[in-house]
């Protein structure tokens, strides 16, 4: 997280869009990470729809974690293996179970306000895109993280995106997977300690102020909600990286809580 510089131009004013400064050592680990999980999948027999899926499951285990704990980079790049790993011993689904995994990272970057930004009408067309994608694959849990999140800010209201979800899919739903669920069942135990308040320091990229609490504590409550909807329903396979994320966000708080006792 840092403030925006005020050498840089501000062309765009979205709440979701976030570019990865290389300037931080967590954001070179998210790209090391990338590429170095689909070149292992390559290396271990994987076709490249599977490679770039499990890559792309990682990376995106990485940037949500960053949303639900942004003080904390370590936990990002904690996430980032674990989901990796996960990919690796599980097998199908394509590209699809990553558009469910989208739309929970837009969704809950727009409920943490991390960038300091409102949500505009044009991040309310991509949540609504996003929310689409995700329920014509059979992921609503996704699509609805996407779909209620201009509903749960203070900010850039709007029940368009939730229209997505309503959906039905259009295809083979890429359903559950038992890593993805066996993730999900690591981290719903942990969930009180994911979701207990705590304070935040991390700056807003684009905003001269920190990130707020209250704003990031909502985002980890909805984490919890949607990995319970997704173990349920049988989504665990596109909510993997969010599975991966909450995993160790609430291990690291766990662990906390057992050193100040």
């Amino acid at each position: 997280m840092s403030a925006e510089s005020p050498l840089r131009p501000a062309a765009s004013r979205s709440a979701l869009a976030r570019p990865l400064d290389f300037a931080y050592p967590s954001n070179r680990v998210a790209a090391l990470g990338l590429l170095g999980s689909v070149a292992l999948a390559r290396l271990r027999g994987r076709g490249w729809v599977d490679a770039v899926r499990i890559g792309g499951a990682a990376f995106l285990a990485w940037a949500t974690a960053r949303e639900l704990d942004p003080d904390h980079p370590a936990t990002a790049n904690a996430a980032l293996p674990v989901a990796a790993v996960a990919g690796l011993v599980s097998r199908g689904g394509g590209l699809a179970p990553l558009l469910p995994a989208v739309a929970v990272l837009s969704g809950l970057r727009g409920i943490a306000g991390t960038t300091g930004e409102t949500l505009t009408r044009t991040d309310h067309l991509g949540l609504l895109a996003q929310s689409l994608a995700a329920a014509g694959t059979g992921g609503t849990v996704g699509a609805l993280v996407a779909g209620a999140a201009p509903l749960l800010t203070g900010g850039g209201r709007s029940v368009t995106p939730l229209l997505g979800a309503l959906l039905p899919p259009l295809g083979p739903a890429s359903g559950g997977s038992w890593t993805g669920a066996l993730l999900s069942a690591a981290a719903l135990p942990l969930a009180r300690d994911l979701t207990a308040p705590e304070p935040v320091q991390s700056a807003c990229d684009r905003a001269p102020r920190a990130v707020r609490a209250e704003e990031v504590r909502r985002a980890r409550q909805v984490a919890a909600l949607a990995l319970s909807a997704g173990l349920l329903t049988r989504q665990s396979r596109g909510l993997l990286p969010l599975a991966a994320a909450c995993l160790t966000v609430a291990a690291r708080r766990a662990g906390a809580n057992l050193k100040n006792t």
